[in-house]
């Protein structure tokens, strides 16, 4: 068994890598001085002990999820000195105190949101939108790919698919034209009021996987649609795994647990277009934390799911970092998350893009062969290959002046039928134009998937070496900091011999 950490932890859950650039994050308040009704999150060694249940409660804490596969507790307590409490016991590796960060608006600061500064982009109401779906036409090489592997086989009675990728996001609405013969089900992992409580949306329906965001439906087009617009792998499956509240937040514990939900199902590939920081070391009123638990339990799910031969693919992240600059994280971590009486010291890890395992997606766009988009992560041995997220296009680039966007350089793709348009993109219902590596990731993962479908025996190791290997050589020649391998491509895939 690792030595237990001192100092017991506070989580840095996850947030939506998408469009929507700016975060925030929710007000720390030490464990120790606090008697108000918190969640922790606590990892034990590798599986849960038989008395776990009456070990949380002589400490002043209720199992809000258990988690056995990899040994994980969510646990609520008002006990002020619960993590405290828990020292004695020699099962438990590491406890944290959870904390959430919360995507804004997703528009700069003082950006009007009625959709490309009053200028919104609308789409004519034609049978199709390919014309319009640059990164399609790429990726594909304008189709040919889906002759090749489309994910599945269509018939009278519906489609068969060959593979399955698993959305662990906001839900996906089922019920999208695009969508609908493609959705073959999933799981809801909001509890009632969502996480919070103050949710009245939230009913804790664990079969209501329905986009309260929109996130997901995207991320979702951009694997598997086939109507107006078209995914990597039109007739591949898609099973929803809903994590995020209508708030667009969550916690690690029930993405985690989705994780673990998609390997049981046998999914073939899971994305997630999701991104946090988790730290080693950081200091609040003094008294020294780390986030062991919530990184030990991101490596334990995603090597579940490998071993279960799914193949797991993720977002970089949208804060322009270089991830091989371990100062840049911790600077970056202190100038927006710390407070006065916070601050970080320690390496940042990004979760999950950082885990072991996982295919780590950087965001190319439609107009570069040599730059990301503006605000992809990146960094040597972070990045294991480039996708097509888009931007705002070059003239953008080069001035960063928010009149000079066109949105026409991001990503089309499904919007759900139950929202209202979106408003940050577009005014046209059922479709929106987003960008970030939220948008890039499902690309590889759409990837991965019409690869399952061509090659059902290959597993996890076999399916990223293919990606890698047939990439696009972007940027510098060979393995580089802001493609890895290169950008993916659906058609080098499946034409590779």
């Amino acid at each position: 068994m690792k030595k237990r950490k001192k100092g017991m932890a506070v989580v840095a859950s996850s947030v939506l890598a998408m469009s929507l650039l700016s975060f925030t994050m929710g007000t720390h308040t030490s464990a120790v001085t606090q008697s108000v009704s918190k969640n922790y999150l606590i990892a034990y060694n590798q599986s849960l002990p038989k008395d776990y249940q009456t070990e949380i409660k002589n400490a002043g804490g209720e199992v809000v999820k258990a988690i056995p596969e990899i040994g994980g507790l969510e646990v609520r307590s008002s006990n002020p000195d619960f993590l405290n409490q828990l020292k004695s016991s020699g099962n438990i590796v590491a406890a944290n105190s959870e904390r959430f960060y919360k995507m804004d608006d997703g528009e700069p600061e003082g950006v009007t949101p009625d959709g490309a500064d009053g200028k919104p982009v609308t789409l004519p109401d034609t049978a199709s939108y390919w014309d319009l779906q640059w990164d399609m036409q790429h990726l594909t090489h304008n189709g040919d790919s889906y002759k090749i592997e489309s994910g599945g086989t269509e018939t009278s009675n519906g489609t068969i698919h060959k593979a399955v990728v698993g959305v662990i996001d906001s839900g996906i609405d089922k019920n999208h034209p695009d969508l609908k013969a493609n959705f073959v089900g999933g799981q809801n992992f909001v509890p009632a009021g969502g996480y919070k409580g103050n949710l009245p949306v939230e009913k804790g329906d664990p079969t209501n996987v329905t986009d309260t965001n929109g996130h997901g439906t995207h991320v979702a087009g951009s694997i598997a649609a086939n109507g107006k617009v078209k995914g990597v792998g039109p007739d591949l499956g898609l099973r929803a795994y809903r994590i995020f509240d209508s708030s667009g937040s969550a916690p690690t514990a029930p993405i985690v647990a989705a994780i673990i939900a998609a390997a049981n199902d046998n999914v073939d590939v899971i994305n997630m277009s999701i991104g946090g920081f988790d730290n080693l070391k950081y200091f609040v009123d003094g008294t020294r934390y780390n986030d062991i638990a919530d990184v030990l339990l991101w490596k334990r799910a995603v090597q579940y799911a490998i071993k279960k031969n799914v193949t797991v693919v993720a977002a970089a992240g949208n804060e322009a970092l270089n991830y091989a600059d371990k100062k840049s994280l911790t600077d970056y971590m202190n100038a927006n998350y710390a407070d006065a009486n916070t601050v970080y010291k320690g390496v940042a890890i990004e979760t999950p893009g950082g885990t072991p395992g996982v295919i780590t997606v950087s965001s190319s766009n439609k107009w570069s062969m040599d730059k990301l988009a503006f605000y992809s992560n990146y960094g040597n041995s972070f990045i294991d290959v480039a996708a097509p997220g888009g931007d705002n296009g070059p003239l953008y680039d080069a001035t960063r002046n928010l009149s000079d966007r066109d949105f026409t350089y991001r990503t089309l793709s499904t919007w759900p039928t139950n929202l209202p348009p979106s408003k940050a993109t577009t005014l046209t219902p059922n479709y929106a134009y987003l960008h970030g590596t939220s948008m890039a990731s499902p690309k590889v993962a759409g990837i991965a998937g019409v690869i399952k479908a061509a090659h059902p025996d290959f597993n996890p190791a076999q399916v990223q070496a293919l990606i890698k290997k047939t990439a696009l050589d972007y940027g510098k020649k060979g393995h580089d900091e802001l493609f890895g391998f290169g950008e993916a491509n659906a058609y080098t895939a499946v034409t590779s011999k």
